[in-house]
């Protein structure tokens, strides 16, 4: 194909085994789960080893690496030849169980990212909270590497780290060097494209396929704190509601901005020139593009490309969606 005929792309979700993972994706995505604890829908991948395949239309088939090698301008819009690869990974957790106390490095650490990787700033949308559910984010003020050192030596390390009980609804930005881990939740997470952890903590277990604990990287981790980053707590929404449509931004930063819209009234989405990704999490509608229709549900991802510019959103009925733009880096 010379020339791109682009339109809303959806994508078919990439399933991880984690450990920690549960069967609660089911609950979310129509595709079916492999046999075991799934802890991880990556739903939205530019990646060598897992890259999202387009699931209908005439580029059914296609991996989003080819279509952003392909057609960057396309894709990308006034955003085109800022990024290598598309600059967003997007997932479903479901942590049934306590993930690793984990952090990421930033990007500017570069001693601590593998080549060809980034830092990895990251946030959470909660979808769905469990009885024992738990967000531990920052460390509580006045912690020390000395003091996570005795904590690990302690098996105390929680000790160290500020949490509280998530609900659905609640947003929580996880910025590059804080300490962090997630419990008995399911959640969206957008992040930089990036694959980038480092274990500080695992709480003592075994991983049932190998039967022995899992590697840490204490040294790494540490090294990649920012000791500053204290008591995250869930965001507070900034209220940008214009008529029936109830449009709230969660985060805006360097990497991603993200709005949810919870509404039954038709709303608009897309923007002149620039990339937007799609996501539901409840409900269900249509999309309107070019004269065709393109029906969105529940766990739905969609690639808006650039050349798309702005296009209506029809609910049916009541519907939770998030939409998330990818910052001008030349601004």
């Amino acid at each position: 194909m010379n020339e791109s005929i682009l339109y809303p792309l959806f994508f078919t979700p990439i399933y991880q085994y984690r450990l920690w993972g549960g069967r609660r994706l089911t609950n979310l995505l129509t595709e079916p789960l492999p046999k075991g604890p799934v802890g991880e829908a990556w739903i939205l991948s530019d990646r060598d080893d897992y890259a999202s395949v387009v699931n209908a239309g005439i580029y059914k088939g296609y991996t989003l690496t080819q279509l952003f090698e392909q057609y960057p301008e396309s894709i990308m819009g006034k955003l085109a030849g800022q990024f290598d690869r598309f600059p967003l990974l997007l997932k479903f957790l479901d942590a049934q169980e306590v993930l690793s106390v984990q952090v990421h490095p930033s990007d500017d650490q570069k001693e601590y990212i593998p080549k060809g990787d980034t830092g990895k700033t990251e946030a959470w949308f909660v979808i769905e909270s469990g009885p024992k559910a738990k967000i531990y984010a920052g460390l509580t003020p006045g912690t020390t590497e000395q003091d996570l050192r005795k904590g690990l030596a302690d098996h105390r390390v929680a000790d160290y780290i500020h949490c509280f009980v998530p609900k659905p609804g609640d947003g929580v930005f996880i910025h590059s060097g804080t300490v962090h881990t997630l419990a008995d939740v399911v959640v969206f997470e957008v992040q930089e494209n990036s694959d980038t952890t480092y274990r500080l903590y695992d709480w003592d277990r075994t991983d049932a396929k190998t039967g022995k604990p899992r590697e840490l990287q204490v040294d790494e981790a540490l090294a990649c704190i920012d000791f500053n980053l204290t008591d995250i707590d869930p965001v507070k929404p900034k209220d940008i509601t214009t008529g029936k449509v109830i449009r709230e931004e969660y985060f805006n930063n360097e990497h991603f901005i993200m709005w949810r819209m919870h509404t039954t009234d038709k709303f608009t989405v897309g923007a002149e020139d620039e990339p937007r990704i799609l996501v539901c999490t409840e409900g269900n509608g249509e999309l309107n593009f070019n004269g065709t229709k393109y029906p969105v549900k529940k766990g739905d991802v969609v690639l808006l490309p650039a050349e798309i510019g702005v296009i209506n959103c029809i609910p049916q009925g009541k519907i939770n969606l998030l939409e998330i733009a990818i910052p001008d880096t030349n601004k």
